[in-house]
C-alpha cells in the first residue's frame, strides 16, 4: 500500500500501546531538563515538542511527546513503552528532587481529520479532562486525543495510523530496538527531538560531539515493500552487500537505519523487493 493514500476524515479509534506518565511537582521541569533531550525549558504552558530520553551512551530508550500543562505539570505520551514501567526507570533519578512520577489512567484516541483547536506545538483542552493534539504533517491531517470517551477499536484504521507515523520519519521503537540508536542516526532532528545547546542530559556529550564533529554517517530511509515485512532486525541488502536494518514495519512500509550515501535502488529484504520512498515533513513540533 503507498503511504500517499488520500485518505477522508473518520471516526475516532482506539490507540492501543498509548499511555500517559506524568510529572508534577515543583521540580518537575528540572527534572525533565536535566534527564531528557531536548530542551523542556523552551515550552510555554499549553505547547508540546518531541522528546527522549537517552542512556549515557547516546542511545534512545524512548521517544515520546512531551506536554507542558503548567509550570509544575509535564505530561508524557508515550506510544512504545508503558507509563507504568518508564516511571520506574525513571524513579531512581529522582533522588531529592520534589517531583512525582504517575501513571494517568486514561485512553489515547485518534482520528484521520483536522483538530478541532489544537494547531502545530501547541495542543487544545477540548473539554475538562480531553486534551487534543495535531498530530498533522504533509501526508494529511491527523488528530490526536488524550482522554474523553474511550473509541471504539479498528484494527485497519491503526494500522494506517502507523503508516502514517513512519511515512512521517516518526520511528516506533519496540523492545528489540531500544537502546540501540542515536538520536542522529534515526534522523530525530527532522522531528526537532533532541538539543545540543541546551546543556547536560544522560548522553549528551555523544549527541553534541557526533553533532559538532560532523560525524553523522547514518539515519532513516522509508522503503515500500512488494509484499509485507516481518519487524524486528531485518537486513536491507543491495545488489552486493548489507547496508543497514529495518527498525519498524507498518504493512509494506518500513524504516530503516542505513548510511546516508546509500543507494536507492535494486535493493531488497529478506528477498522481497524495497522501493526508496520519501520521507513526509511537518511532524516537527
Amino acid at each position: 500500500m503507498s503511504h500517499n493514500r488520500n485518505d477522508s476524515a473518520t471516526p475516532d479509534f482506539a490507540l492501543p500501546g498509548h499511555s500517559i506518565l506524568a510529572l508534577q511537582g515543583i521540580d518537575a521541569l528540572a527534572f525533565a531538563q536535566a534527564q531528557f533531550m531536548n530542551d523542556v525549558a523552551a515550552l510555554a504552558d499549553g505547547q508540546w515538542q518531541w522528546n527522549g530520553w537517552l542512556t549515557p551512551k547516546g542511545r534512545v530508550i524512548a521517544l515520546f511527546g512531551l506536554l507542558r500543562l503548567d509550570a509544575q505539570t509535564l505530561w508524557l505520551l508515550l506510544p512504545d513503552v508503558a507509563a507504568a514501567e518508564f516511571a520506574l526507570l525513571l524513579q531512581r533519578y529522582v533522588f531529592r528532587s520534589k517531583v512525582v512520577l504517575k501513571s494517568i489512567d486514561t485512553k489515547v484516541s485518534a482520528s484521520f481529520c483536522a483538530p478541532l483547536q489544537a494547531k502545530n506545538a501547541v495542543f487544545a483542552i477540548i473539554k475538562e479532562g480531553q486534551i487534543e493534539l495535531d498530530m498533522s504533517g504533509k501526508g494529511g491531517p491527523r488528530r490526536l486525543t488524550i482522554g474523553g470517551v474511550p473509541a471504539g477499536e479498528d484494527e485497519e484504521a491503526v494500522a494506517r495510523w502507523i503508516q502514517a507515523d513512519l511515512a512521517h520519519g516518526l520511528p516506533r521503537l519496540p523492545d528489540s530496538q531500544r537502546e540501540q540508536w542515536t538520536p542522529q542516526q534515526l534522523s530525530l532532528d527532522r522531528l526537532r527531538a533532541f538539543s545540543v545547546k541546551k546543556g547536560c542530559y544522560p548522553g549528551q556529550e555523544i549527541v553534541a560531539r557526533t553533532h559538532f564533529l560532523g560525524q553523522v554517517k547514518r539515519g532513516l530511509s522509508l522503503y515500500e515493500a512488494a509484499s509485507n515485512l516481518a519487524a524486528g532486525n531485518e537486513v536491507v541488502a543491495g545488489a552486493d552487500r548489507s547496508i543497514g536494518k529495518i527498525i519498524c514495519t507498518a504493512g509494506t512500509l518500513a524504516l530503516a537505519v542505513v548510511p546516508l550515501d546509500a543507494p536507492t535502488e535494486e535493493l531488497h529484504c529478506a528477498g522481497i523487493a524495497l522501493k526508496t520512498m520519501p520521507l513526509f515533513g511537518g511532524l516537527d513540533r
